[in-house]
């Protein structure tokens, strides 16, 4: 079967709020998106409960991701982890009313935050990201709702950058509330065959983000989609595909995202453009 094609609001805006999300829906359906990648930046921007009743009209599904901004990180050296777990427990429950299995984000550390680590200090690091993350693992588990946790470059992140470094850090809670969410873009960077880390995580793989090797559309680049495709199914994974681009003209995520130029000529033809490749890619 088909694997199902979602695509995340922030290619078209940021943050997603109940104006917005009605018309970027209609838009991602007519296109032939099957799901949405919902960013709840902050608590409040959209309604689950209404988000729910649009998506369904519309039959689509759903993916909650959460948006690790300033100060949010499951480390205390950078930042307050009590509210973080809070934000992230607004996710789970967000998610729960949305009838959506997956939240995914970096949840670790703040994006876009990097710091200079020993061994010495990335192994209490990683002691304290599994005690905070545990808690969370436990009430997503009893909710059927997997955290997928995401690797990011080097430039976005010090603790989490390869499949091999995410897998070791999250060993006991795998399979448990856990899994990881790869990102095509970051596996780019920093994976020396990703097509071997998409295999090596196997049934660890929670959600998949996809987007062209410069964040923009599938296919117009220099990823050996075809590679991709195939080690997705090596690995098991049959869920879906999240197109995961941004918009330049939102300030606040042009700079996180360091988008300084046009990813294409309009963000319609990017989405349009990847979910064309993805199709004839026959995934």
């Amino acid at each position: 079967m088909p694997r199902t094609i979602a695509v995340n609001t922030w290619v078209w805006t940021s943050p997603l709020t109940d104006a917005t999300l009605e018309p970027l829906a209609r838009r991602a359906a007519e296109m032939g998106y099957q799901a949405l990648e919902l960013p709840l930046e902050n608590v409040g921007d959209w309604d689950p409960a209404r988000t729910r009743y649009v998506l369904d009209r519309l039959g689509l599904g759903a993916i909650l991701v959460g948006a690790m901004g300033p100060g949010r990180s499951l480390l205390a050296s950078a930042g307050d982890v009590a509210a973080t777990q809070n934000y992230l427990r607004s996710c789970l429950a967000a998610a729960a009313t949305l009838g959506a299995d997956t939240v995914a984000g970096p949840f670790y550390a703040p994006t876009g935050v990097t710091w200079r680590m020993g061994a010495d200090e990335r192994a209490d690091a990683v002691r304290e990201l599994r005690e905070n993350l545990a808690p969370l693992a436990a009430e997503a588990e009893d909710a059927g709702i997997t955290l997928a946790v995401e690797p990011l470059n080097r430039y976005e992140t010090s603790l989490l950058n390869t499949v091999d470094q995410a897998l070791d850090a999250l060993a006991p809670l795998l399979g448990q509330g856990v899994g990881l969410a790869l990102d095509t873009y970051h596996l780019n960077i920093e994976e020396k065959r990703p097509a071997d880390a998409i295999r090596t995580a196997g049934s660890a793989i929670a959600h998949v983000q996809v987007c062209g090797s410069d964040r923009g559309a599938v296919g117009d680049d220099h990823t050996d989609w075809v590679g991709i495709v195939r080690a997705l199914d090596d690995a098991g994974y049959q869920g879906p595909l999240g197109l995961e681009s941004f918009t330049g003209e939102n300030a606040t995520i042009a700079v996180a995202a360091s988008v300084w130029r046009p990813l294409a000529p309009s963000q319609d033809e990017l989405a349009r453009r990847s979910i064309q490749a993805l199709r004839a890619l026959g995934v």
